[in-house]
């Protein structure tokens, strides 16, 4: 399964999960689960190498935005959840993080003062429910991946995560993440700062011309 096929599985469960209601972690074992064990072996190589691909600190920091905080394993769950929205938001979010700002799930999240929007644990475990809905056995999938090499197998650099910064520094925050910092966060201090001269001087000539 190369990467192309993986999204092509990915789409294809997100068809039908819209089509039937069911949420797609399901859908996705229902889908693997007919297929032969080999194939569920590659799906999972590759969902482990996209999921890797996400973890960064900017990544993460949009996390931390979007969940109020985010953990180590949240942010496990959380870079699972982009997987779960396709092909396109990925890329798009491996670009710029902060374009999650603009995601319908996260707009209506944020103004619900939910703060579950992106986080799909489940999404996590779809290789494992799918070996064992084929197998009958819980734990057939980590023994079968215990000895599974892929074909294309390379040796993994270590991940490359960029610029660490301080999360809770609002101020960098809106500065690395401005979209995402002002949607979750509200207007930045300084952006406050600099519109307040421009109100009192509006402030200014409308008492003056009560006068």
């Amino acid at each position: 399964m190369d990467i192309d096929r993986f999204w092509q599985v990915i789409e294809t469960a997100r068809s039908s999960s819209a089509t039937s209601g069911k949420p797609l972690d399901e859908v996705l074992v229902s889908l693997l689960a007919v297929r032969p064990p080999e194939e569920i072996l590659e799906y999972a190589a590759r969902f482990d190498e996209v999921r890797d691909g996400l973890y960064r600190w900017d990544v993460w920091a949009a996390a931390y935005l979007i969940g109020g905080g985010c953990s180590d394993d949240s942010f496990t769950d959380f870079r699972a959840g982009v997987i779960a929205l396709g092909r396109a938001w990925y890329e798009r979010t491996a670009a710029e993080p902060d374009s999650l700002a603009e995601h319908p799930a996260v707009v209506e999240a944020v103004s619900a003062h939910r703060d579950e929007a992106l986080f799909h644990e489940d999404m996590n475990y779809v290789a494992g429910g799918a070996f064992e809905l084929l197998t009958g056995d819980p734990d057939a999938f980590y023994e079968a991946r215990a000895g599974y090499k892929p074909a294309d197998e390379h040796v993994r650099a270590e991940a490359d995560m960029g610029e660490d910064f301080d999360f809770d520094d609002a101020e960098e925050m809106h500065r690395r993440l401005p979209r995402l910092a002002r949607l979750c966060l509200g207007p930045n201090a300084q952006d406050v700062q600099d519109v307040l001269p421009i109100i009192d001087r509006r402030s200014g000539r409308e008492e003056r011309g009560d006068l």
